[in-house]
């Protein structure tokens, strides 16, 4: 098959009014779709409470709702493989727009489910299948989205789009936990569980079915597009091309999807938790620090794909991850002893955790335009069932050995971005 550079490297040219709308309208979609994604973690309580018997065991309840929640990490590489499969033979943007719909479909389902009151064993049964539903969602949705916005915009501004696509998905997160926190205010714990739990996702499933119409303005992309003219479409199945020739990018690639999972579980999503646990922080204050970190992540994460685009990748993971090590472990080893310091010390840890904006960048170039999808797809979800599904585990254990078990964990993280970012400048020598 010819070489012939496609539109990834399309002629120089500045972003214009057709890049913003198409960026705009992917981010609003991916953080909407992360919402529906994570907004279930928010109420595993409840839930657990009104789809499991009353009579059970808290701990088994609530390590059964866990794992409903589970399942779909668990399908996200089985959904990410299909979806990609289909968007390298049949186009980026048919699956871009599937994909919101098999998560907004199922959400809205979620927030009318009957409860195990009224259908006995039915109800956790559907809850699953629901849930392993938005697993394979979200496993196209994430590299669907970095491939669609990269092969939209010129060369030259590929990290910028795809950092600016990362932190509208972190955005989705953000706006999980805002929603959680104004219907626990706003409604009694009674009026929670009686019918208030089922707004957040009656809200995210009605927002997701817009995003569905609003995508349907976005275009086929010029790569795709230009693949389909030239007829280089894949001619056998583009995971066994990825497995055969695209070795090396794999590994590159699942290496840093292991890093952004550290960043992200670790540091974003447990630590709140975990200062809680070992510091007596109120709920309210982690939570609130929490957002702050949130929306400082979001910003890094545009900065560091707009620097990988200036700078390279290399120079961003180096010093990107260098600052993360130290601004993690300044905090986690301070914050018992000066808690006065938690918003700055979380907000500047945050920033640094948006080193993952630069991520999508190295791994949407690692793969050509034939198989990109399916070789990106295939790395960032089996990688992320593997680290994000263990993570949480690993960082308990060690937490529960050492209080500072969490900063070592991002500590050896960094240290392998690090490594990535010398790697990285060294190829970067080389091929110049």
């Amino acid at each position: 098959m010819s070489s012939v550079p496609l539109s990834a490297t399309q002629p120089s040219r500045p972003l214009n009014r057709n890049d913003y709308k198409t960026l705009s309208l992917s981010a609003l979609g991916g953080a909407l779709e992360f919402y529906d994604f994570i907004i279930f973690v928010f109420f595993a309580a409840v839930v657990g409470k009104l789809f499991f018997p009353v009579d059970m065991p808290e701990w088994l309840r609530l390590m059964q709702t866990f794992g409903i929640f589970a399942a779909g990490y668990l399908a996200r590489p089985l959904g990410g493989i299909v979806m990609a499969h289909f968007g390298d033979l049949l186009g980026r943007k048919k699956m871009f727009t599937l994909s919101i719909f098999l998560m907004a479909v199922p959400t809205l389902i979620m927030g009318l489910l009957p409860t195990y009151a009224q259908i006995g064993i039915w109800a956790p049964m559907l809850l699953l299948l629901m849930r392993v539903i938005q697993g394979a969602a979200i496993g196209g949705e994430v590299p669907g989205a970095w491939v669609f916005v990269s092969e939209h915009v010129p060369a030259r501004n590929v990290g910028y789009a795809c950092g600016t696509l990362t932190s509208g998905l972190t955005a989705g997160i953000l706006l999980g936990s805002l929603v959680a926190t104004w219907i626990n205010s706003v409604y009694s714990p009674v009026e929670v569980s009686d019918y208030a739990w089922r707004i957040p996702f009656l809200l995210g499933g009605v927002f997701g079915l817009m995003s569905v119409y609003l995508r349907r303005w976005l275009h086929e992309t010029p790569v795709f597009a230009e693949l389909q003219l030239r007829k280089q479409l894949a001619e056998e199945v583009p995971l066994k091309a990825v497995l055969r020739d695209h070795r090396g990018a794999v590994v590159l690639s699942m290496l840093l999807t292991w890093l952004l999972s550290a960043g992200v579980v670790v540091v974003i999503l447990m630590t709140p938790t975990l200062l809680q646990k070992a510091y007596g922080f109120a709920p309210a204050d982690t939570l609130k620090a929490n957002s702050l970190a949130i929306v400082l992540l979001s910003l890094g994460c545009i900065g560091a794909g707009a620097l990988a685009d200036r700078v390279g990748a290399g120079l961003v993971f180096l010093f990107g991850s260098l600052g993360l090590l130290v601004s993690s472990w300044t905090f986690y080893h301070m914050i018992g002893t000066h808690p006065d310091l938690l918003y700055p010390l979380y907000a500047i840890t945050g920033l640094f955790v948006g080193t993952i904006g630069a991520v999508p960048f190295v791994m949407v170039k690692a793969f050509p335009p034939v198989v990109r999808f399916s070789g990106l797809s295939f790395s960032y979800n089996l990688a992320y069932a593997i680290f994000g599904g263990l993570t949480p585990m690993v960082v308990s254990l060690m937490f529960a050995a050492n209080p500072m078990g969490p900063s070592w964990y991002v500590a050896i993280l960094c240290a392998m971005g690090m490594g990535i970012g010398i790697f990285l400048m060294r190829r970067k020598r080389v091929e110049s």
